[in-house]
């Protein structure tokens, strides 16, 4: 059994203790980012928050997001890379068009994905949030492998962390960002996690809230 599906295969039944280790998931392939820092003291990580990233856009495979997340990325490779040129960002994990899972900052430090923000009443959704990035861009549809993978992590996320609460990018910086936009499914991820409806954020493809 490959390495995603042994992980979509264990990391829901298997005991918390077994699944995390200091923040850093047993199941995701390391690559530290520089661009993290502390939480707050007082922070309560309830929130996972679902981006989309390519890069360039619309180009999926190779490296060059993990590149962008370790401050590691060419800026002459591409033309596109000019207009990123310094940008220092990381997200906690990332999940490739084939599923596979790769983690750049514990989920104990804040990783610098959200930007200005403000979701559940909280601004710089930073402190207290978790950031997993898909390979794709928005609008885009998604790989039946990524849902696997991102509905495994979640439901680990929720026994590790008092997970309440889980939106896009385009929920917690509305008019600012737009992924992973209309072409991801909430309700397909829904449906795989069980979670209730009011975990989510309002959109057209969840059943309405009572």
């Amino acid at each position: 059994m490959c390495r995603c599906k042994k992980a979509r295969a264990l990391q829901t039944t298997e005991p918390a203790i077994n699944l995390w280790r200091d923040g850093w998931y047993r199941f995701a392939r390391r690559l530290d980012s520089p661009n993290r820092g502390p939480r707050p003291a007082a922070a309560h990580v309830d929130l996972i928050v679902v981006h989309s990233i390519s890069l360039p856009p619309a180009v999926f495979g190779g490296q060059y997001v993990q590149q962008l997340f370790t401050n590691t990325l060419d800026w002459d490779a591409h033309p596109y890379f000019k207009q990123i040129e310094g940008l220092q960002v990381s997200s906690h994990f990332l999940i490739s068009r084939l599923g596979e899972l790769w983690q750049f900052v514990s989920c104990d430090e804040r990783a610098w994905h959200a930007g200005a923000s403000r979701y559940r009443g909280r601004d710089n959704c930073n402190d207290d949030s978790i950031g997993i990035e898909l390979e794709g861009i928005e609008g885009g549809a998604f790989e039946r492998e990524q849902y696997e993978t991102l509905t495994g992590l979640c439901a680990a996320l929720a026994l590790r962390y008092p997970i309440q609460h889980i939106a896009g990018h385009e929920h917690v910086a509305p008019g600012r960002k737009t992924d992973p936009g209309s072409g991801f499914s909430w309700a397909n991820l829904q449906h795989g996690l069980g979670w209730p409806s009011n975990r989510f954020p309002e959109v057209t493809d969840l059943p309405k809230r009572s």
